[in-house]
């Protein structure tokens, strides 16, 4: 027969015992029961025959809620160019994924009777300018009157007005980038006739892509502008990015009840392949516990309105109140009741009673 090690009549089993599985089981009745199940010392109670249990030492988890949702990589903005004047176009510069700088012309329009007016523009306004010119020398000799001086300036403010007019409608025969971006999509060739304010082009923002996803309005609230989150790309399965909260919209779905949550990829997620159009999906901790004490939600009593779990103490069952928490599929959190380290047993107490002795034969993990 196995004797006790010293030292270690009336307490827990060691840590080796709770690997569980029949070698757990089986050194476990290789031990007297005073080493493990904390047994009386007397003869009576030695006799007492003592309920298999499994237990589960009370240690702090993560029972954090994990929010997992997908939406599509979007560009954060989307560009659809117009003319801003009706004609034929006389050339078309870009195509369909060409990468384009702020300023570059994409295509221009006939615009040679607009260019034509403007020399006739610029020709007017110098022989205002001459005019005036003449007429304010001779003003400042008092040789014409205040009235012909001021028609000479305000005829020249018209010519120089007149001209501005036409170098804009000259300049509306151009089509230029707003922005650094790639081209999406061109809807025209050379030679077709376009109207005012005809889509020529859709331009995408490629260093600012963002995903848009729905989130439902119990979980919205623990998500703030600025909070990191993970982002996974079905087409992309070795590379998770770390992506940010850039917005909250304001409102719900009437119909779905889901709020739209808009999420910001890094900067360089377009040299890293991402494209508008894949799949992302966003993984956040929400409701955040990462450090709770926890027991099996099954090892959780109730009697009216007080909650109980069994201590197991020297080989016995002792009843204590807890103060429940929040509880995370198997594992209920503990907010008072129960310290680190403490021995509970971790099945349905419903049949136990108070005092009852009980050997160890399992662990939960």
């Amino acid at each position: 027969m196995l004797k006790c090690p010293s030292g270690q009549r009336g307490k827990r089993f060691p840590r080796l015992l709770r690997t569980g599985g029949l070698a757990g089981i089986a050194v476990a009745a290789a031990f007297p029961a005073g080493c493990g199940g904390g047994a009386p010392e007397n003869a009576n109670d030695a006799e007492a025959p003592r309920t298999p249990v499994a237990a589960v030492e009370i240690v702090r988890r993560d029972l954090s809620r994990q929010l997992d949702v997908s939406g599509t990589v979007e560009p954060l903005a989307r560009v659809r160019l117009a003319t801003r004047a009706a004609g034929t176009l006389r050339r078309v510069h870009v195509e369909e994924g060409d990468t384009v700088k702020a300023g570059d012309v994409l295509a221009e329009l006939d615009v040679a009777e607009e260019e034509a007016e403007l020399e006739g523009a610029r020709a007017r306004e110098e022989q205002a300018r001459l005019d005036f010119e003449r007429i304010e020398e001779m003003f400042s000799r008092e040789l014409v009157s205040t009235s012909e001086f001021e028609r000479a300036r305000t005829d020249l403010r018209a010519a120089q007005s007149e001209g501005r007019l036409w170098e804009a409608r000259v300049g509306f025969g151009r089509v230029t980038a707003p922005v650094d971006a790639v081209v999406t999509a061109r809807y025209v060739e050379p030679g077709e006739g376009v109207d005012a304010r005809h889509t020529v082009f859709e331009l995408m923002v490629m260093d600012k892509l963002v995903v848009r996803v729905g989130v439902s309005e119990l979980d919205v609230g623990h998500l703030e502008r600025g909070r990191t989150v993970s982002v996974r790309l079905d087409a992309l399965p070795d590379a998770e990015m770390e992506g940010t909260v850039r917005r909250v919209f304001p409102s719900a779905d009437g119909a779905s009840r889901l709020v739209t949550v808009e999420v910001a990829l890094p900067a360089d997620a377009a040299t890293r392949g991402v494209r508008p159009g894949y799949l992302a999906r966003v993984r956040a901790s929400i409701d955040r516990r990462p450090d709770a004490l926890a027991v099996p939600a099954a090892a959780v009593g109730e009697e009216g309105d007080d909650r109980y779990v069994y201590v197991i103490d020297d080989g016995y069952l002792r009843r204590r109140g807890i103060e429940p928490g929040a509880t995370r599929g198997q594992w209920t959190e503990v907010l008072s009741g129960l310290e680190e380290g403490e021995i509970v047993l971790a099945t349905n107490p419903i049949e136990m009673g108070d005092g009852e002795p009980v050997r160890i034969v399992g662990w939960r993990g």
